[in-house]
């Protein structure tokens, strides 16, 4: 099985703004991947181009081995915006009727009934967008996103509207759409929810990957902090796997120990060292 989306080299220009500048990145089956960076940074553009709305200057996307703008992985592909519109007049039910006739779903009034439950809408079919919140919307968008039951879903921003209890919501409807097989490409600016929810990031800075791992391995090590009778002192650069001879020389040595802390970077310090700016 081909992964679900492939960037290689990717690059994109408008007249003379490089917005990517030879991007390579893989999403696999079942897996979700965070995008994070600042405003134009690129993050929209690479969406844009995997769902066909964009073409690419140089370098190839391809969306489950189809290129990407092709009908076939145009097929297989959800997308919300991060400023999506919806018409104030339609109801939840018949806005997801209208995706179904684009997405040439035949999942009927049983797929949009069982979306509306998954996004916390279980009661809002005959709700009115303009009589919903924009939690509410949001989580509509992403309902009409996962019509036809898509390989892969391409979310930009998707929790940006929403309170705490809306965020939680997602992250347990992103659990349950990866468990079902679909990969997520997820863009944001809310690193606490990258991080509970992602397999993999990816930082982008000035249309370029600057870092990529988990989000553990984005946690650099920082040092051993350990309590002396003399004071707390810093060993930089060591590691939790350091500790036990850290501590065991230190006792050699006549010093008695009366803590040890491992100390590590949080994926906010490497995001903010990656965009240049002075970690807190």
């Amino acid at each position: 099985m081909p992964p679900a989306f492939v960037a290689n080299d990717l690059r994109k220009r408008y007249d003379d703004v490089d917005a990517l500048r030879g991007v390579s990145l893989e999403v696999g089956a079942g897996e979700i991947v965070g995008l994070l960076g600042p405003n134009g940074a690129g993050k929209s553009t690479l969406a844009k181009i995997a769902c066909g709305l964009v073409r690419p200057t140089g370098g190839s996307a391809e969306v489950a081995g189809h290129v990407a703008g092709s009908a076939p992985a145009r097929a297989g592909i959800g997308y919300l915006a991060e400023l999506f519109r919806f018409p104030g007049w339609a109801t939840a039910d018949e806005l997801l009727v209208l995706h179904q006739r684009l997405a040439r779903s035949a999942g009927g009034s049983e797929e949009r009934s069982d979306l509306l439950a998954l996004v916390g809408l279980p009661d809002a079919a005959e709700t009115r967008v303009g009589k919903m919140s924009k939690g509410m919307q949001q989580r509509l968008g992403i309902a009409q996103a996962l019509v036809g039951t898509p390989g892969l879903l391409l979310l930009d921003e998707p929790t940006s509207a929403l309170d705490p209890a809306g965020r939680k919501v997602v992250r347990l409807l992103l659990d349950e759409v990866r468990g079902r097989g679909v990969s997520v490409l997820l863009s944001s600016h809310l690193l606490s929810e990258v991080e509970l929810v992602c397999d993999h990031v990816a930082i982008l800075v000035d249309g370029e990957v600057v870092e990529r791992g988990t989000a553990s391995e984005l946690q650099k090590a920082r040092g051993v902090q350990v309590e002396t009778a003399a004071g707390k002192r810093l060993f930089e650069g060591a590691g939790r796997d350091d500790a036990p001879r850290i501590v065991a020389d230190l006792v050699a040595s006549g010093e008695s120990v009366y803590g040890v802390e491992v100390l590590s970077s949080t994926l906010e310090d490497t995001y903010l060292e990656a965009v240049g700016e002075e970690p807190t």
